[in-house]
């Protein structure tokens, strides 16, 4: 009431909910950002009072009215998919072999357990691949993940519990075996790598296995579902890595799905959407 905006946004958290139905009520122009493939439930709701929905996957019509709906992707890091030329330095930054393929490894920034076992399973026979390996493991699993680690020469594995030059992990992969949230999938989209993913089973409403599925549906990424890791993820790691045909037409796929300018077009939407409000 004091503030009197232009524009409300929302971006899909719980805390949106109220504050985004009490200004659509009082006339506030309001627009909301749809990150997953699945709607969440608080942006569905508001789906129906807001007057801009920006999503990032096709199909939403599903969740949303038609005629609002625009698709931006969306925003993501720019520093973290800036990787053009940087393969070189990537490879003196995580002091690792040149020459080998590079597989690179990441559970989100708290790691994720699943994966990090199903690694730490198989790591003999991925090492025996004659591969680069950089395994982003999380704060809870690194101690692990380094004695699993100890006994393969350094300049071929490296482990981390955080990452922060994501572009040069990204410069430096001839595949990526992450999970499937919005904002990683933007991410791969931009950088054009082939992927394994494996979406979080607790997501709300299986939202990441949507993600992984708009990419799978395109013969843009692999999926494995994560009660399927101790079975299927060596095998996908050796066939992928083998079949160079194949990851080229994965890397093909997924830069075809890739929205750059996601954050740009949002901006602009909000401002138009001022505009009128200011002038009505």
């Amino acid at each position: 009431k004091h503030f009197n905006p232009h524009v409300a946004i929302g971006v899909g958290g719980y805390a949106s909910g109220p504050l985004l139905y009490m200004a659509a009520r009082m006339g506030v122009a309001c627009l909301i950002q749809e990150q997953n493939s699945f709607a969440g439930l608080t942006n569905k709701i508001l789906g129906r009072k807001v007057q801009k929905i920006c999503v990032a996957f096709d199909g939403m019509e599903k969740f949303f009215p038609k005629e609002k709906i625009i698709k931006t992707g969306n925003p993501v890091r720019e520093e973290a998919v800036r990787t053009e030329g940087l393969k070189n330095e990537a490879l003196s930054f995580f002091g690792l072999k040149p020459g080998n393929p590079t597989l690179l490894i990441v559970g989100g920034s708290q790691g994720a357990k699943s994966i990090n076992k199903a690694v730490q399973a198989c790591i003999h026979q991925l090492e025996k691949l004659g591969i680069n390996i950089i395994w982003q493991t999380g704060k809870y699993f690194y101690e692990e993940a380094k004695k699993s680690a100890e006994a393969f020469p350094s300049d071929r594995v490296k482990v981390y519990d955080f990452i922060n030059r994501m572009n040069l992990a990204y410069a430096l992969a001839d595949l990526i075996v992450s999970r499937a949230g919005a904002s990683t999938v933007s991410e791969l989209c931009l950088i054009g790598k082939p992927a394994i993913l494996i979406p979080l089973p607790t997501a709300a409403e299986d939202h990441q296995a949507m993600n992984a599925m708009s990419l799978v549906n395109e013969n843009a990424a692999i999926m494995i579902r994560d009660h399927e890791l101790p079975e299927r993820l060596f095998s996908e790691i050796e066939s992928l890595l083998a079949d160079k045909d194949k990851r080229n037409q994965l890397s093909v796929n997924i830069s075809r799905l890739a929205l750059p300018d996601a954050a740009a077009v949002i901006a602009k939407e909000v401002l138009q959407l001022a505009k009128m409000h200011s002038s009505a």
